[in-house]
């Protein structure tokens, strides 16, 4: 039975929606944004790759605030004492509430439909189990750890009104209000997937979000805590309530060998490999389960043009939710914003960029802003050499002014994209013309252009100030 279930869900195709968005926005709210701290040093991937047994106790991840609290001497833990005392972690959930007085969802959607992506998935429940909307399903260790009102009901119904999908995380992985232990290395994540009553609380609940707001992406977190069989139903259950739906590949589901995990020569042996892969991936990489949707390497991007579809998951600076000691050359500029949203559509990839609003009342800080701004002012002239467009027969090994110039398609156009460049000829080595071939600078219109034997050359005004100028090439080949 549990085979030909999981056989039914491998005949389910990631749908074009999705994979035609290239562009969806990440959204972590949670009680520890009222705090808003977390050590800005490293980012997740060099942290993980340095081996170290406390590592997370110093992740840049504010939303880990409650776990880095348990590390006496952290960083977070330090903080803590110097500007709120004893007042404990559940404190934050009343201010949280307090801010959402505030709170004015549809100009959230308006703002995020402006950026132009085409997807917003909201975390309804991080590792710390405070719920974003209202659910019946009782905590058993800490009751009504939830919000008041709706927010996942509301931020839905804002979001679709702007014409975008709206989708859900859940973290299915981890949740301290049923196992608090500090987590300090990969192997405490895994080991602390909490059991007992656990499993039937987590899947209680995304089967409550399921039918009250239909996600157009679930996305878990971590792993799943149930067996394979309970699993590849409620994602068949899931399928059948939204047919476009889309999961991600964080739902590895769990086994008796996952207990193995609390042996220390076999946690030694996991905390080894995953600082190798972190070493390896420059970042976060799941592993592959049995069955997923699509693939979320975390603050890293594959090299190559990928089998599966996939999305490059991060914030604006090294923390997704919001972090008040974030500098300016934490955040990601324009160039490398855009050159990073280009690069990731150039080999089938999406990038879901986080959000990360304020605790106390509600509001998505400036510096947020400020790149959704640029993404939008882009998109909006440059959207046809993105949306619905595929990778070309290679993502591109041009460089001009130092970067890398990037390819995708659609039909018989390639769209050759130059992050940086600042007007005069661009040479393509990649491309060659063919007996009707057009080249067009987007937004300006015709342009010159030679076939040589170095490849296509092209006349390039100045692009006055685009940070990633686009060349429509209708009817050309790849060279040999």
């Amino acid at each position: 039975m549990a085979d030909r279930v999981l056989q039914e869900l491998r005949r389910h195709r990631t749908p074009t929606w999705w994979t035609d968005a290239k562009l969806g926005v990440f959204i972590h709210w949670t009680p520890a944004s009222v705090a808003g701290f977390a050590p800005t040093d490293q980012e997740i991937g060099p942290l993980l790759a340095s081996g170290r047994r406390d590592a997370l106790s110093e992740t840049p991840y504010t939303e880990w605030y409650e776990n880095s609290l348990r590390f006496p001497g952290s960083s977070v833990a330090t903080h803590h004492a110097e500007v709120w005392g004893e007042r404990p972690y559940t404190a934050f959930a009343a201010d949280f509430e307090a801010g959402l007085a505030q709170w004015d969802p549809d100009s959230w959607a308006r703002t995020l439909r402006a950026s132009g992506a085409r997807y917003v998935v909201l975390v309804a429940k991080h590792h710390d189990g405070w719920c974003l909307w209202p659910t019946e399903v009782e905590n058993p260790n800490r009751p009504g750890w939830h919000s008041e009102r709706d927010i996942v009901g509301e931020l839905a119904a804002a979001v679709r009104s702007q014409g975008l999908h709206f989708g859900l995380y859940y973290s299915g992985g981890l949740d301290w209000t049923f196992d608090d232990r500090p987590l300090g290395t990969v192997s405490d994540v895994v080991s602390a997937l909490p059991r007992g009553p656990y499993p039937a609380y987590a899947e209680a609940q995304v089967r409550e979000l399921i039918e009250r707001y239909r996600p157009s992406v679930l996305w878990n977190d971590i792993t799943w805590p149930t067996s394979a069989k309970r699993l590849w139903r409620l994602l068949r259950d899931y399928y059948e309530a939204v047919p476009d739906g889309v999961v991600n590949d964080r739902w590895m589901p769990w086994s008796p060998a996952m207990a193995a995990v609390r042996l220390r020569p076999v946690a030694r042996l996991l905390d080894v490999a995953s600082t190798r892969n972190a070493r390896t991936e420059h970042g976060m990489v799941p592993p592959t389960p049995p069955y997923f949707g699509v693939r979320t390497p975390e603050y890293t991007t594959f090299d190559d043009v990928q089998r599966h579809p996939w999305e490059c998951v991060r914030g604006m600076d090294r923390s997704f939710g919001f972090n008040r000691e974030s500098l300016p050359e934490h955040f990601l500029g324009r160039d490398e914003l855009l050159g990073s949203l280009v690069d990731i559509a150039s080999r089938g990839g999406n990038l879901l960029l986080n959000v990360g609003p304020r605790g106390e009342d509600a509001t998505i800080p400036g510096e947020q802003l400020e790149r959704l701004a640029w993404l939008g002012a882009w998109t909006s002239h440059h959207g046809e050499a993105l949306y619905g467009t595929s990778p070309w027969v290679h993502p591109g090994t041009t460089t001009v002014e130092g970067a890398l110039v990037r390819y995708t398609s659609r039909g018989d156009t390639v769209w050759a994209l130059l992050p940086g460049h600042r007007g005069g000829p661009v040479t393509l080595a990649e491309v060659a013309a063919g007996p009707a071939t057009v080249v067009e600078v987007l937004g300006r219109g015709r342009t010159p252009w030679s076939d040589t034997d170095a490849g296509l050359r092209v006349e390039v005004e100045d692009p006055g100030g685009d940070p990633v100028p686009a060349l429509a090439l209708h009817r050309v080949t790849a060279r040999p």
